[in-house]
């Protein structure tokens, strides 16, 4: 199977070394910077371009996995290909796809990808929503030789996990972010958080989030909750975060 890639960020990088090592040639990747294109593509070793005009067209699939902004240009682009045409996108539907186009659908790997960190695909659940059932059947087919974990959602249902991804993952990087600075600005290290932040994440492995949060807002630990309100005196913004989440806490009781 010949496979284009559209795109060389993180989640390019980390879908085409995938298909790369299930056995699959990847024959170009595109991207809008020749110089990005071309560190993906040696790496496994494709031609890389940056010029729309030079996407074969007779590849066997595109992946487009760019961001959501650029899917519609890129999937017009490539609406007289005979290929099977997916992007990436969570939060991106499925009519993206202009109507005449012959084979198209969504390959979303619900994870987050760093160019830098390894990661192990066979691990990423990835989502599927196809055109028609023949061609739903296909593009399972493909993605099953990257990972066990294949599942048939609709756009809408992407949606919702795209936006429970944003709150488990996204915001809750940002707070880890927010520690940080609290600590550094109080000359403390970042590394004695660490093995709090790994072990709430393990905890959730084996129980649900509300079954096992803690803390003093679960407690209804009034004066330590003023307490703290009151360090964060000079930051009004990490005052209201801190308030907002706590309130949220409360209402779990």
């Amino acid at each position: 199977m010949k496979v284009v890639c559209i795109g060389s960020g993180h989640v390019a990088t980390h879908f085409s070394t995938a298909i790369a090592a299930a056995g699959m040639e990847l024959v170009q990747v595109w991207s809008q910077s020749q110089d990005h294109a071309q560190v993906l593509a040696d790496l496994l070793g494709a031609k890389a371009i940056s010029d729309k005009a030079d996407i074969d067209l007779h590849a066997d699939l595109y992946v487009i996995a760019v961001k959501d902004d650029a899917i519609p240009e890129m999937a017009a682009l490539l609406g007289g290909v005979n290929g099977l045409v997916v992007h990436t996108s969570g939060a991106t539907d499925l009519n993206v796809f202009p109507a005449a186009m012959k084979n198209y659908g969504v390959l979303y790997p619900l994870q987050t990808f760093s160019r830098t960190k390894a990661l192990d695909f066979s691990k990423v659940p990835l989502c599927l929503e196809a055109k028609n059932e023949t061609i739903l059947t296909t593009l399972k087919n493909i993605a099953l030789q990257l990972s066990p974990l294949v599942y048939e959602v609709s756009s809408q249902q992407r949606r919702i996990l795209h936006l429970a991804a944003v709150f488990a993952c996204n915001f809750s990087n940002h707070l880890y972010a927010i520690g940080q600075e609290i600590l550094e600005k109080n000359q403390l290290d970042f590394e004695i958080l660490r093995p709090l932040i790994l072990e709430t994440a393990e905890k959730v492995q084996h129980a649900f989030p509300r079954d096992v949060q803690t803390g003093p807002a679960i407690r209804h630990d009034e004066q330590t909750l003023l307490k703290h309100k009151e360090l964060l005196n000079g930051m009004p913004e990490l005052q209201v975060i801190y308030e907002t989440l706590s309130k949220s806490i409360k209402k779990t009781v």
